[in-house]
C-alpha cells in the first residue's frame, strides 16, 4: 500500500496527468468550435498548412521534418496547433540573448587559448577538426593535459572519490541523473566534508533526468548541507519545446585541475553495484592538466545561465599546470541545441569523413539521421572497416526495436554491428585510424544530437587513444555478431512495428 501511493503520488503521475489533460482539453475545443464555426475550421487548417510549408522550408534535419508533417497533415484540425505548441516554438529573444552572453563571455576568457593552427604539423584532418570547435563552438585544444581512459564506471568510481579528496578551493559537479546509493552518497559525504572545510561546492543536475531519483526539493535539502545546488529546466506540467531541452552533460571539475565526463551518471548501475538491465558498461575519462579549465569554463557558464548571474572566471582559474612530456592535443567541447550549429553531430561526421582504416563506435542508441546514416556508409563502402557495438540488453524496448531497424542499410554497406551480450552499453565512444577518439556524453540519437546539452572530449594523437581501442577490441570478444540475414528476415507484424517507431524516432 505505502509503495502504492507512493506512485499514485508521485509528481511524474501529476505531470503526466496535467499533459494530458491539456492535449485532451484542446482537442475537444478544436473540434467543439471547428464543428460551430466554419471560419475557425478553415483557420485551423490554415495554420496547418502554414506550419507544413514552415517544417518544409525549416533547416531541420530531414527525419524530423517527416515525422511532423505525418502528425500533422492527418489531422489538418489539430496538427499545426500541436506543433506549434510542442514542436515548433521559436526560443525566446531572452534565452537567445542569455545563451549569446555566454558564448561571448567564453570566447573572451579562452581566446587566448586558441591553437588550432598549431596541430597543421599533424595533417589538415587534425587541424580542421580543431579549427571547427575553436571557431563554432569556443573550445580550445590544449597540450600538456594527460588523459586516463576508464573502461567501467567501477574503475572510474575509486578514481573520482581519490580526486575529490584532493579538493582545496573548489568542486563542481553537472550530472543528467543523481539517485541515491553506494554511489552518490559517497561522494556526498566528501561533499558535506568539503563544504565544512571552506570548499566551493556547486552541483547542477537535470530535473527530468533525476524525476525518478530525487524529490522536488533536493536543492533544497544540498543548500542546507552548504552545497550550492541549481536545477536545470524544472520540469513543469506545461505544453512547451522547452520540455525536451535537457541537461544530458556530466562533468566533475576538481580545483580547474582535474576533470572527468563520459557517459557515467551518478547512480548505482552506472559502477554494476545494482543490476537493472545485466552487466553495466560505461566508459570515462579523466583529465589532468591545462585542458580542465575549459571544463571549468563550461560549467561556470551554465550555471551562469541557470541561476541568472555574471560570474568573474578569474577567480577560478588554477595556476599553471606543470609542464608535461607529449601529451598529444586534448579538445573538451560542449553542444547546446539552443542555436543552429550541430557541434556533437559535426565532430563525429568530420570523424567517419576523416578516416581512412577503421571506424570504432560504441552507443547504446542507434536512432540515426540520414547525414550519419549515409556517412557510415559510404565510410563502409569506401574500404574503411567500421564497427558499431550496441547493447544486447535493452533498457527501453522502443528504442531498443527502433536501433534494430537502423540495421539493415549499414549491413547491406558493409558495416559490422555487433550487441553486447552481458547486458546493457552506455559507453558513446569513436576512436579513429589510432590517431582520433572522442569520449563523451553524446549519444547517436536524435535528443543527444539536435536537442540536449552535451559534452565530450575529443582526442587526437593522445596516449590514451589505444586504451580506447583495447577495450572496444576486448569488448567484441563478449559480442555477438549481426548478420544481415537476420536483421531482415523478421515478422511481418515486427517489421511493420518497426517502421512506424523509425518514422516518429525523431519525436521520442
Amino acid at each position: 500500500m505505502k509503495k502504492l501511493l507512493y506512485i499514485l503520488f508521485h509528481r511524474s503521475v501529476f505531470v503526466g496527468l496535467s499533459l494530458l489533460a491539456q492535449i485532451a482539453t484542446l482537442l475537444v475545443m478544436v473540434v467543439t468550435f471547428s464543428e460551430y464555426t466554419e471560419v475557425f475550421y478553415w483557420c485551423l487548417v490554415a495554420i496547418s498548412v502554414l506550419a507544413a510549408l514552415a517544417i518544409i522550408g525549416s533547416r531541420m534535419e530531414p527525419g524530423y521534418k517527416i515525422a511532423w508533417l505525418l502528425l500533422i497533415l492527418p489531422f489538418p484540425v489539430f496538427g499545426g496547433i500541436f506543433y506549434l505548441m510542442v514542436g515548433g516554438g521559436a526560443t525566446p529573444k531572452r534565452t537567445r540573448r542569455r545563451m549569446q552572453g555566454m558564448l561571448r563571455k567564453t570566447v573572451q576568457v579562452l581566446r587566448d587559448d586558441f591553437k588550432a593552427d598549431d596541430l597543421l604539423p599533424l595533417g589538415g584532418d587534425a587541424a580542421g577538426q580543431a579549427n571547427y570547435l575553436e571557431r563554432r563552438a569556443a573550445c580550445p585544444a590544449y597540450t600538456n593535459t594527460e588523459t586516463e581512459y576508464f573502461s567501467l564506471g567501477d574503475s572510474a568510481f575509486p578514481r573520482m572519490l581519490e580526486e575529490l579528496e584532493k579538493a582545496e578551493k573548489y568542486i563542481f559537479l553537472e550530472y543528467f541523473i543523481i539517485q541515491p546509493g553506494v554511489f552518490w552518497d559517497s561522494i556526498l559525504a566528501i561533499l558535506e566534508r568539503k563544504a565544512a572545510q571552506g570548499v566551493e561546492i556547486r552541483v547542477i543536475y537535470d530535473d527530468m533526468g533525476c524525476m525518478f531519483t530525487l524529490p522536488r526539493d533536493y536543492n533544497e535539502i544540498l543548500t542546507r548541507k552548504g552545497i550550492q545546488c541549481r536545477v536545470f529546466n524544472r520540469f513543469l506540467p506545461v505544453m512547451s519545446l522547452r520540455l525536451n531541452n535537457r541537461d544530458h552533460r556530466k562533468l566533475m571539475i576538481i580545483d580547474g585541475k582535474v576533470g572527468f565526463t563520459g557517459g557515467i551518471n551518478l547512480a548505482d548501475e552506472y559502477i554494476n553495484v545494482k543490476k537493472r538491465f545485466g552487466h553495466w558498461k560505461d566508459s570515462a575519462i579523466l583529465l589532468e592538466g591545462d585542458a580542465v579549465w575549459s571544463m571549468t569554463v563550461m560549467f561556470l557558464t551554465m550555471w551562469d545561465h541557470i541561476a541568472s548571474w555574471d560570474e568573474d572566471f578569474d577567480r577560478f582559474r588554477p595556476p599553471a599546470a606543470p609542464v608535461r612530456p607529449w601529451t598529444g592535443y586534448v579538445q573538451p567541447y560542449t553542444d547546446t541545441p539552443l542555436d543552429s550549429e550541430t557541434v556533437g553531430q559535426a565532430v563525429y561526421l568530420n570523424m567517419i569523413a576523416k578516416a581512412r582504416k577503421y571506424i570504432y563506435i560504441t552507443t547504446p542508441y542507434l536512432v540515426i539521421d540520414v547525414a550519419t546514416n549515409t556517412a557510415l556508409c559510404n565510410a563502409a563502402k569506401s574500404g574503411v572497416d567500421v564497427r558499431l557495438i550496441t547493447p544486447h540488453i535493452p533498457d527501453k524496448q522502443y528504442v531498443f526495436q527502433v536501433t534494430r531497424a537502423h540495421y539493415p542499410p549499414l549491413l547491406e554497406a558493409g558495416v559490422k554491428i555487433y550487441e553486447y551480450t552481458p547486458g546493457f552499453i552506455h559507453a558513446k565512444n569513436f576512436v579513429v585510424d589510432d590517431r582520433f577518439a572522442v569520449v563523451g556524453t553524446v549519444n547517436l540519437d536524435y535528443r543527444s544530437l539536435f536537442l540536449h546539452f552535451e559534452d565530450g572530449v575529443w582526442l587526437c594523437e593522445a596516449p590514451c587513444i589505444r586504451d580506447i581501442r583495447q577495450d572496444f577490441e576486448d569488448t567484441l570478444k563478449v559480442c555477438q555478431s549481426v548478420s544481415l540475414r537476420k536483421a531482415r528476415h523478421l515478422n511481418i507484424l515486427l517489421q511493420l512495428y518497426r517502421s512506424i517507431l523509425r518514422v516518429f524516432a525523431p519525436l521520442m
